[in-house]
């Protein structure tokens, strides 16, 4: 709450600044806007970001660099036996004092000597963020004074303006990719620490998935088992499940609503069909659990077949009733693409509609409808939250639908999920289920644009 309040103050402060600016401009050119180099607005906007852009770089260096100095400043002030402790009891002391701090509650500190130190730290607390604020507005102040000097009607201030947003821009693009980059190695570097352990061959082809380390020599094998190919295996089965419902009707109601629909159906029709992409997936799973799995399971016993409750037909079809707006939404804007020259030249040869659409407008719109037929494959493989309510979290090298499965992304959850140990197998596993996830996705995303790119049509 008080970073929201210096936040808003510098914004308030900014904004005044850009006023100021601005009525300088207007002053300096005596009226006339038509001296002036840039626009008004433009000598305002070039005061406002020598106030803010300063001040926000000291409040950012501010806070990354507050939590250490702070915690220094405590560790110095803490008794002699304190100071004493082991590195893992002083971090379990300090996290204490910081919670004490923070809610100002301590009626349940450890020791008198914790409250009287939680204390002291919510004190240097509250003069770091006094001297934050003082800092923040003399800076902004100064940088404001600086920019004003500058402001004549020969300054370039339209220049200044979209050269700091250019670099803005440039700095965001760079940020964007360094992430990537980022997440790649960190996948890759953890990835290669697992494949030290366990056999490239063994976790690829391996038929037996059970990370859980073994604590008898009769379990299956010394340090688990790494096989990831019933994972692999779950997750193809549930996502070819999803794509066969989502694939025809999502087409199918794109073809309707671009080709056939009165405007004001498609109108009411399109944004309703469309809400399910923005329904929480877990709202997907419990769906699922309560009346997608039931409702199987009773029609299986009716038909004499053996439908687990957890089993990857229903979960593949609540998946793929996810993403039919995902294809319908893409297959629908590439079906609009088409030019009405084509349909009227089909119709001007005695086509009928239907021919016209089976013969021109899909072929024409065939490469971008596959692109996003891959896109939505790509979103299958990632979905988790369905998978573990409605699927399982049991790893059985099965094509039968009626069967529980799990998927690559469940696996990475689990094993990740509550105390773990960086080192062991089972946690690093998880990392190479990522990467290879990763890549999977990579590639048919890569394959989904090169096929858009490779048979697109340019039309006049």
């Amino acid at each position: 709450m008080q970073v929201l309040l210096v936040l808003l103050l510098l914004l308030a402060l900014s904004a005044s600044l850009y006023q100021v600016g601005r009525s300088r401009a207007l002053r300096a050119a005596g009226g006339r806007t038509g001296i002036l180099h840039s626009l008004p607005s433009y000598y305002g906007y070039y005061v406002a970001l020598w106030c803010g852009i300063p001040a926000a770089i000291l409040i950012v260096a501010w806070l990354a660099a507050e939590p250490t100095v702070l915690r220094a400043m405590v560790i110095n002030v803490l008794p002699a036996e304190l100071q004493g402790l082991p590195p893992a009891r002083l971090s379990l002391l300090i996290n204490e004092v910081r919670q004490l701090a923070s809610t100002g509650d301590y009626r349940f500190a450890s020791g008198p000597e914790t409250k009287a130190v939680a204390e002291q730290y919510r004190a240097l607390q509250g003069i770091s963020f006094k001297a934050m604020v003082a800092g923040m507005l003399s800076l902004g102040i100064a940088g404001g004074a600086f920019a004003l000097r500058a402001v004549r009607p020969s300054f370039r201030a339209r220049n200044m303006v979209e050269g700091a947003v250019q670099a803005f821009l440039i700095l965001s693009s760079v940020l964007a990719i360094l992430i990537t980059v980022g997440i790649v190695l960190s996948l890759l570097f953890e990835s290669l620490r697992f494949f030290a352990i366990v056999p490239l061959n063994e976790f690829l082809f391996g038929l037996s998935w059970s990370p859980q380390m073994a604590i008898r020599a009769d379990q299956v094998g010394s340090s688990g088992a790494f096989g990831a190919v019933p994972l692999f295996t779950g997750t193809l089965l549930i996502s070819l499940i999803a794509m066969l419902v989502a694939v025809p009707v999502g087409l199918l109601a794109a073809i309707y609503l671009a080709e056939y629909a009165d405007p004001r159906f498609r109108a009411v029709a399109k944004p309703l069909l469309e809400m399910l992409a923005g329904i929480p997936t877990v709202v997907y799973g419990f769906f699922a659990v309560v009346t997608v799995s039931p409702f199987l399971r009773g029609l299986g016993a009716s038909l004499h077949l053996s439908v687990s409750s957890e089993s990857a037909l229903a979960t593949g079809i609540v998946m793929g009733v996810m993403i039919i707006p995902f294809v319908s939404s893409l297959s629908d804007d590439v079906i609009c693409a088409v030019p009405e020259s084509l349909r009227h030249g089909s119709f001007a040869i005695g086509a009928t509609q239907a021919e016209t659409v089976m013969q021109v407008v899909i072929p024409a719109a065939l490469p971008g409808i596959v692109g996003g037929i891959l896109l939505a494959v790509s979103r299958a493989i990632g979905e988790t939250m369905i998978v573990v309510m409605a699927a399982g979290l049991s790893a059985h090298l099965t094509a039968n639908p009626f069967e529980s499965v799990t998927t690559v992304t469940v696996q990475i959850v689990t094993l990740l999920v509550g105390d773990q140990e960086f080192d062991s197998p089972k946690t690093l596993s998880a990392f190479a289920l990522g990467l290879i996830l990763f890549l999977v996705t990579l590639a048919l995303n890569v394959v989904a644009l090169n096929v858009v790119k490779k048979y697109r049509e340019k039309y006049d």
